[in-house]
This record gives C-alpha cells, structure tokens and sequence, in this order.
C-alpha cells in the first residue's frame, strides 16, 4: 500500500510542476522581457544554434544574461538570452534604433549563409514565441558559371505587434518590413574588405485584444509562422476508423466461424487429432531463452503503460503549447516511475517460466533500454558537440540524467525484480504438456516465418500512417500537434488490430501443427515497429526537406529508437492477446 501511495503523490506533484505556469501582470510602462532564443535552417527542426552566433546586434558581454532554463526547455534545444529590444507595456514605438552593426568579411558570409539556408530566428516576448527568417534571397540563374550569384538581402526591421487583455499580454506577431534591408554581396575568401554599417531597428504597436490570457496560445493553432492544421487530418482519421471497425469484425467473424466449427468436429469426434487440436500436449512447452522473453514483456508492458499515461496527461492538458519543455520532462519522469512494472513483470514471468537465474533477468530488463538510449544519446550529443548546436546536452544536464537513472530507475527496476521474484506466480494452464516434443511439418516458403511477419505488420501499420505523418511532422517539423483525443483513439486502435492480427496468425499457425508460437507471437505484433522505421525514409526523402549530416544523423538515430519502444510495446501486446487465445481455446480440450 506504501508503495502505491508513494508512487501517486509522485504523479500527483509531477503534474502541479507540469501544470504550473507563471502569470505576468504589468502596469503601463513596465518593461516586457524580450529573450532570444535560437537560429537554425526551416528544414531542419534539430539544427539550431545560439541566436547570438549570428552577428546580430548584442548586448554587452557585462549585460548579456542567460536565463535559467528547466530540464525540458534544455532537452528542446532552448538557449534564451537577454536582447537589446527595450519593450514598455502599451508604450508604442516607432523606427526604434536597435544598434549600428559593422559587419566584416566573416560576419558578411555568415548572415550570407544563414539566408541562403532559411535560417529563422526564435524570440520569446512575454514566454509566447515569435518567429522570423534572417533573410531572403533572389535566385539568379547564369547558364555559363555554377557560381552562387543569388542576391541576399537582410531584413534589418522589424514590426512587433501586441495584444494586450487588461494588464497581460495575450498575442504577439512579428513582420519584417521589405523596405528595410540590406543587400550582402559576395566577399571571397581571406579578402578584406571594408566594413558594412548596418542600422537595425524595430517598431512597437499595441492594440487591445479579446483573447483571454488562459487561451493565448490557441492563436498559434489557427495561424502563424509555421502553417496550420490540414483539414484532411479529421477524414484520413475517420476512414482509419471506419477501416479498423471493418477488418476487426470480419476478423473476429471469421476467427468465430472456423473455431465453430472446430469445435464441432471434436464434439463428434471428427478429426480430433489434427490441425491445433493436435498440439494440446506441447503448445504450452516453454520457448527457449525464457530469460530474453521475459525481459521483453517487462519492458513493453512498461513502455505502453508509458504511452497511456502520456496520452491521458496530453488529453487533459498538462502538454499545453506554452508549457515549454513539458513533454520532454513529463516522459522522462513517468518512464522512470514505471521502472518498477518493467521489473515486476519481467520477473513474474520469468518465475512462472522456470527461470533461476535472477540477476541476469533483472540486468538484461534495466538494460533493454537504457543501453540502447544511452548509446544512441551519445553518438548524438558527440555530433551536436561538433557542429556547436543546441541540440547538444551541457555536462550537467547528462549528470542530472544519469542521476536520475542511478537514483530513480535502475532501484525501481531492481524493487519491480525483488517484488515479482517474490509473487506467487505459477504457470497455469489447462493442457498437460508432453515429456517428448512432437514432429513439426515442413510448411511452404509463404507460411515461413519472414512472410508472416510482414502480413502481420502490414495491417496494423495500414491503420495508423495517415496520423504518422501529422505525428512526424510534429516531431521533425514545426507544426503543433494537439489533437491528442484523437491520438488517443488511433493508440486504441493500433493496439485493437494488432493484437487481432497476431491472434490470427498464431491460429494458423498452430492449424499447420507448429506449436512454437511463443516467439513469433512477439514478433508478429511487434513487426509493426519495422514498417514504422520504413515509412521513416519515405518520410525524409518525399516530405520533408531536412538535409546534412546533423539532421540526417538525429532524425534516423532518435526514431529508430522510438520504432524499437513500439516494436517492444506491440511485441508484449501480440503476446498477451495469442497468450489469452490458447487459453481459451485449448480449455475445450484439456480432458484429452
């Protein structure tokens, strides 16, 4: 009882840090913080650099403050600085001079690049985020050179427009005047040049505004920097639907009809002794490596407990948009809480299967996860170092994440082991199995294991790709994703079709007298990981422009990653679902 206690007073003060937001109030004239954030290429979300690696106007190294960033705004890459914009509640302003930059041969080149890349910057007024390009530039075609000849032209003024709703801040847009700008011209390598003067400046207007302060971030939803929401989202969901209910009851009819008429066949003692009904002595033989097996289920037991609590926090609005870094901090926290379930039913199940030795089982759970993370994690980081990105952890935040790891999930891991070693788990079942294993039929190259696999992937991943590209663009792109009550409902039906789709396939298969369905139960449900990394390059390459090595090396190490969790999680569906399967159907036939 304890432990449960304790384990919800940890989710309960989980959600008031996730929830909290703070509440600015300003009197007319009071200063609005203006912090700036990050630069990086449009097509390439994960890329981002410091806003001040830019030549942009810059405070003094004595002015220049770093705000304190949480755990979750550093996992999203944020790097927020002080600015020289000097904004005063409901003060507008006009033709306000930021600074004169003088720009030498390197900066020239630089702010050159970042346009002909698209780079965007990030500021966040008052914590709502704003967005703008560096630049823009004239593509010149010459058939005789296959130099760069594309005009570049900087945007040195910028229009800040602001809502305010009594004394808070509810909207903030930015556009940058075209009237206002600065050709760059080419300068060569190791040539000096003299330095461009570049005045840059900004406007402020203020305007009262509607929008309620508890509603400000909804704006982003409808329009912005980034685009908005296809209304094609709402019909690809409803036929997914429409097709999951479909195949699931033709399944389930089909599955019901053949069992039938099984059934009635050994009532009447008509071919009682082939296809499944043969195999009631050694379906329930234990598999090999039961030590694998189990520290599978634990982990993919864990890893979909994971995706439901997620799900629910986001339905009830705890990942809200303004809530920077929420999701990051709220995944971290719950995996590590749920370590426990990872270890307890791993060891349950090893105990149920005849396994002795412990201590590998609870080290092969903990390190399911944590090795290849960790390994991938650093690989990564190593990169983002290289190229001087945000997306590479500081020191102390990898200390606050092996910390974590030593303090919070490794001990849950080994408390869930201990509980579940302890438990009174044996394996119950209704068929008693033989001494000696019976012969398995050769079966035809189509009924081997590898185009089974792919039939039993193919289905469930057919129901949810049309969401996969919303949800990867979401990840990989700049769009916000908060349709999370459908999510939800796609989450259902993924793990619906999957577990109906294995059940299926395990029928068959025992029907062909191949009673070793323990593995590929696992595998079948799991196999829709492997489409989910398949439709990872169709996604780079058909809809997204993300290019380099840095992008390219994030996008394909971090999401297969995220495939191996839902191989994992699937796996462990596909299981329990063919587990309760022949249960069911081999109690007909327990007393032969």
């Amino acid at each position: 009882m304890r432990p449960t206690l304790l384990f919800v007073c940890l989710v309960a003060s989980v959600l008031v840090q996730l929830v909290a937001a703070e509440t600015k109030e300003y009197a007319f004239g009071d200063p609005v913080s203006v912090l700036v954030n990050k630069v990086g290429p449009y097509g390439n979300p994960t890329e981002t650099y410091p806003y001040y690696s830019l030549p942009f106007c810059r405070p003094p190294d004595d002015q220049l403050t770093t705000k304190r960033q949480n755990l979750g705004e550093v996992l999203g890459g944020d790097s927020l600085m002080s600015s020289l914009y000097k904004i005063q509640f409901q003060v507008p302003l006009t033709n306000e001079k930021l600074c004169t930059a003088k720009l030498d041969s390197k900066d020239i080149t630089a702010f050159r690049h970042a346009i002909l890349n698209e780079h965007y910057f990030e500021m966040l007024l008052d914590d709502l985020p704003v967005w703008g390009y560096v630049g823009k530039h004239v593509p010149i075609s010459d058939i005789f050179t296959t130099k760069d000849l594309s005009r570049c032209f900087l945007l040195t003024h910028l229009d800040f427009k602001l809502g305010f709703n009594g004394n808070r801040v509810v909207e903030v847009n930015i556009t940058a005047d075209p009237a206002s700008q600065v050709e760059l011209k080419p300068v060569k390598a190791n040539t000096p040049v003299a330095p461009l003067s570049v005045e840059f400046t900004y406007s402020v207007q203020w305007r009262p505004s509607p929008i309620e302060y508890d509603h400000r971030m909804e704006h982003y939803l409808q329009s912005g920097f980034f685009g908005r929401e296809l209304e094609i989202h709402w019909i690809g969901i409803v036929n997914s639907f429409i097709f999951v209910v479909s195949l699931t009851t033709v399944l389930a009819y089909i599955m019901i009809r053949i069992l039938k008429r099984d059934y009635q066949k050994l009532e009447e003692e008509e071919d009682a002794d082939s296809g499944w009904k043969l195999l009631h002595g050694d379906v329930f033989r234990f598999p090999s490596h039961v030590s694998v097996l189990s520290a599978l289920l634990g982990v993919g037991t864990q890893l979909g407990t994971l995706c439901f609590m997620m799900l629910i926090l986001a339905v009830v609005g705890v990942f809200y948009p303004g809530n920077r870094g929420s999701l990051f901090v709220g995944a971290l926290i719950v995996y590590s809480l749920t370590a426990g379930i990872a270890g307890y039913v791993s060891a349950r199940w090893y105990k149920r299967l005849n396994g002795q030795r412990w201590a590998r089982n609870i080290l092969l759970t903990g390190g399911l996860v944590l090795i290849p993370v960790s390994s991938v994690f650093l690989v990564l980081n190593f990169v983002a170092a290289a190229y001087g990105s945000n997306a590479a952890m500081p020191f102390g935040t990898i200390m606050v994440l092996i910390l974590i790891a030593l303090t919070v999930t490794v001990p849950l891991t080994l408390f869930g082991g201990l509980m579940g070693k302890n438990s009174n788990a044996t394996f119950e079942v209704p068929c008693r199995t033989r001494s000696v294993p019976g012969l398995i039929p050769k079966l035809p190259c189509y009924r081997s294991f590898a185009p089974q696999l792919l039939m039993a992937g193919f289905l469930p991943f057919s129901s949810i790709y049309i969401e996969l590209y919303y949800i990867y663009s979401s990840i990989w792109g700049h769009h916000l994703y908060t349709l999370f009550g459908i999510l939800l409902v796609v989450f259902a039906i993924l793990l619906i079709v999957t577990a109906c789709v294995t059940v299926m396939h395990i029928y068959f298969q025992l029907s062909s007298e191949d009673y070793r369905w323990w593995w590929p139960s696992f595998f079948y449900g799991g196999s829709t990981g492997l489409f989910m990394y398949g439709y990872c390059f169709v996604f780079y390459f058909t809809r997204s422009s993300m290019t380099g090595f840095l992008q390219t090396s994030f996008y394909f190490g971090w999401m297969l990653l995220i495939c191996y969790g839902f191989f994992l999680m699937l796996g462990a569906v596909g299981f329990y679902a063919s587990m309760a399967f022949i249960r069911k159907i081999y109690q007909v036939v327990k007393s032969e």
